[in-house]
């Protein structure tokens, strides 16, 4: 059995996939990126093949995405992440239906792809100006609020009142909002709602840019929300289909695309 790789080195985290030659993902891990980014991806990938009772020698071939993607040099290829996105998406959600819009939050950025009937990527927006509306305003928030960034889900479905307001766009502002919020008692659970309804409202927009159309997936780490999810359906008043292991969606389809070269190579 042949085996491929995907690593995608985000700004926060490292996400790694290993598929065999039938696009079947086999196993996966997650780290933080820290600041040696070089170094902690040979770490998790080998921590990976441990787990899995490879070896290097059972890769044939490598694909890096992501922000750090140049960084891993012995990579056979560097892909855009939006293009291993679309295609990670694709084969995660086989068995639940066709995919044609994607929603991506991730550490430091969000963004809106949308596919055509075939699956190839005919028109993307990202927001990568401000942390309003990523992971690490999620981050953020849970700090100033005093709670884990896992219970932000558990808390918004404990808001008995209307979402508040948190008009602010930038990140910092935001923030501030949320302490005058605090500061006003207003409960934890509401402004965890309000925070929730204002990242919606900011991927609405943004997905509105690409057009909106039906068969939703949404991935990255924020995807494990379920607060976070509630608010984005509400919003667009759609159902969104989220996948077993949401972040890790854009390095599966980076060891796809690898298969796929690999076979395109020896054929």
């Amino acid at each position: 059995m042949k085996y491929f790789v995907g690593v995608d080195i985000g700004s926060t985290a490292i996400k790694i996939s290993i598929a065999n030659e039938d696009k079947e993902l086999v196993g996966h891990k997650i780290s933080a990126s820290g600041t040696m980014f070089y170094k902690y991806a040979h770490e998790t990938l080998d921590a990976l093949l441990d787990e899995l009772n490879l070896s290097r020698d059972d890769i044939v071939y490598t694909v890096a995405t992501g922000y750090g993607r140049k960084i891993f040099k012995e990579a056979n290829e560097n892909i855009s992440e939006i293009t291993a996105n679309a295609i990670g998406a694709r084969a995660a959600a086989k068995e639940h239906g066709k995919i044609n819009t994607i929603i991506n939050i991730g550490g430091q950025d969000s963004k809106a792809i949308s596919l055509d009937e075939d699956g190839h990527v005919v028109n993307f927006a990202m927001n990568d100006r401000c942390a309003a509306g990523t992971g690490k305003f999620l981050d953020a928030c849970a700090m100033n609020l005093e709670i884990g960034v896992d219970e932000l889900g558990d808390r918004h479905f404990k808001s008995t009142g209307t979402p508040l307001s948190i008009n602010s766009t930038c990140a910092v502002f935001a923030e501030s909002e949320i302490i005058g919020l605090l500061g006003n008692e207003h409960s934890v659970e509401d402004i965890v709602c309000g925070v929730h309804y204002s990242i919606a409202k900011r991927i609405v927009k943004l997905v509105k840019r690409v057009g909106i159309k039906e068969g939703i997936y949404f991935d990255g780490g924020p995807a494990l929300n379920s607060g976070l999810v509630n608010a984005i359906e509400n919003e667009l008043s759609k159902k969104i289909f989220i996948p077993a292991y949401p972040q890790i969606t854009t390095s599966y389809g980076a060891a796809i695309i690898g298969i796929d070269s690999y076979n395109y190579n020896i054929s």
